[in-house]
């Protein structure tokens, strides 16, 4: 049914939720205090680091990291849509999940009518295949099975300019959408004349790009011959955006409830085959280097990736590329490697020649991120030579500071200062006022603290929203130009309105947005605090300091400007 659902029922759905029988309902479950334990259902352990605290109505690994509502655990471990997991959690409660039908609206919205295009499209090129014996004959060649071709919808685009366009582009109106979603290519327009369409793919065996829920969103196309492009995809269009999207990611989650890595590759062929040999965390990017969204989708699914490259010059490149990409997205708990292949092979050729064992043998012995990085910066330079030393220090601190702060960036100016043979500290991202000569400034008497301030009020906030309605003098609070200030209004403004006592309830009604994040991080910190009277004293304390402190700050930046007139 189309229509959005009002976010009142997901507040009333998350409060007669049972966030530990759903979750009890596939993990072994432990009581331990108020909280229950389990190994965590999304990555490997032996030791129970997985926390779902009734109360709140949330969970917590404290080993991979994952957390969230009962909603978030159907999403991420049934790969359920967000609308599929309402309606999952409604069903489970005796609760019909009510729509606000916008008055007219009859008709699916447009992308719906354009995933069903594209799924028709799929299952066209799927009839083609059957009938097409060279087409056939080039996946037998290359070893697949009708069973992988089935699951992975395989087809075959005929040798026409109009086969789409004879089935599903009859009208004009149909035709522009076909154009939409890039199945057609409009031609070159001309002074009153009707420019016309034709197929963009033609005489290629086909690849349909899913999404999460398997709809079909795109395609990629390989030459049965000669011809250029060998590969072609789909264009960007409303659905289909390659910087995001990863082909063979539906597959994998499909394979396993609970992945724990994927490994990424180049070309629809490695994907499909390395699945058929039993390696179905398998997935590649679309055309397109590995972006920081690639990665950021990824990793709220596992905690592992490995890149797999061919080994010649363009591989390599290509590795490079996506550690560029990659070194921002270091964190505790994730691990990136990359992986080459010997000179001549692909994932598809290799796996084929010495079988699914041997190959992820190689993937076992794949090289961790930071040392790859000091690999190639140590071939990129004599380090025989003072001068060579120098160049690799320098290379090295532009990717050190891009590795966010903590224990891996302390890990990398390690292993740099080793690599280098120089003394530790040169290559601090931040400088030292005794080494440099400079005197250091006049401290500022607030500035350390105001920070943790304000995030103890927001997570006090967060474990506590029924604490809200102590805070009264917002205007106040509006004045402080401090950043974090606007969240805590937000919070305190949006829970005067609609009030609500569980932390679940709460971070449903922020999914989506940009702090969202900042949020569930903080719900999942432990907060040593026994009940809501002694939350709302320490919010109303933390405010209190933190206008006191703005006080003193002005009158202390005061005391400066006039001492410099």
């Amino acid at each position: 049914m189309a229509g959005r659902i009002p976010q009142h029922f997901i507040d009333e759905l998350i409060a007669r939720a049972d966030i530990v029988e759903l979750i009890g309902s596939r993990v072994p479950l432990k009581k331990a205090g108020k909280e229950f334990k389990a190994c965590c259902p999304f990555h490997g352990e032996k030791t129970p680091s997985f926390h779902v605290v009734p109360d709140k109505q949330f969970y917590h690994c404290f080993g991979c990291g994952v957390h969230g509502t009962a909603i978030t655990f159907l999403m991420d471990h049934d790969h359920l849509s967000f609308v599929e997991a309402v309606e999952d959690l409604a069903s489970r409660v005796g609760l019909e999940v009510p729509r606000e039908e916008p008055a007219g609206a009859r008709q699916p919205p447009p992308s719906e009518a354009l995933f069903t295009l594209l799924d028709k499209t799929a299952e066209l090129y799927r009839r083609e295949l059957k009938n097409s014996d060279r087409a056939k004959d080039y996946f037998k060649a290359r070893g697949l099975t009708g069973d992988t071709a089935a699951k992975f919808s395989l087809g075959y685009a005929p040798d026409a300019w109009d086969c789409v366009l004879q089935q599903f582009g009859t009208s004009e109106a149909e035709r522009l959408k076909l154009l939409q979603v890039g199945l057609v290519i409009e031609r070159e327009r001309k002074a009153g004349v009707n420019p016309g369409y034709y197929d963009r793919f033609r005489d290629r065996v086909m690849f349909p790009i899913r999404d999460a829920r398997g709809r079909t969103i795109g395609f990629g196309g390989r030459v049965l011959d000669k011809g250029e492009p060998k590969y072609l995809n789909s264009p960007e269009t409303e659905l289909f955006h390659k910087g995001r999207e990863l082909y063979g990611l539906y597959e994998a989650r499909q394979a396993s409830r609970t992945l724990s890595r994927l490994l990424i590759v180049e070309g629809y062929m490695d994907v499909v085959r390395l699945h058929q040999a039993g390696i179905t965390y398998a997935v590649a990017t679309l055309g397109t280097a590995t972006t920081p969204e690639h990665l950021s989708r990824v990793f709220r699914i596992c905690q592992e990736v490995i890149f797999c490259f061919d080994g010649d010059r363009a591989g390599r490149a290509a590795a490079w590329r996506a550690l560029e990409n990659a070194i921002s997205q270091v964190r505790e708990g994730r691990q990136i490697r990359f992986l080459f292949l010997p000179d001549g092979h692909d994932p598809d050729s290799l796996v084929g020649a010495e079988g699914r064992d041997a190959f992820e043998s190689r993937i076992g012995r794949a090289e961790a991120l930071f040392d790859y990085l000091i690999r190639h910066l140590r071939e990129q330079n004599d380090m025989t030579s003072r001068d060579g030393r120098g160049r690799f220090k320098e290379m090295a601190k532009s990717y050190l500071a891009r590795v966010p702060e903590g224990a891996y960036q302390e890990q990398l100016l390690t292993a740099i200062n080793q690599t280098a043979q120089i003394d530790t500290g040169l290559l601090a991202t931040k400088p030292n006022p005794r080494v440099s000569g400079r005197q250091p400034a006049v401290s500022n008497p607030t500035s350390s603290g105001r920070r943790n301030l304000v995030r103890q009020a927001v997570q006090l906030l967060v474990h506590y929203p029924g604490i809200a309605d102590k805070v009264r003098d917002l205007d106040a609070l509006r004045a402080l130009d401090r950043p974090g200030i606007p969240l805590i209004v937000q919070l305190v403004e949006e829970l005067h309105d609609q009030p609500c006592d569980k932390t679940a309830v709460l971070l449903e009604r922020w999914r989506g947005r940009p702090d969202v994040g900042h949020l569930e991080k903080l719900a999942a910190m432990e907060l040593h605090i026994a009940d809501q009277a002694g939350a709302a004293q320490e919010l109303l304390g933390a405010l209190e300091r933190l206008l006191q402190e703005h006080e003193t700050q002005r009158r202390y930046q005061a005391t400066i400007d006039g001492s410099g007139a």
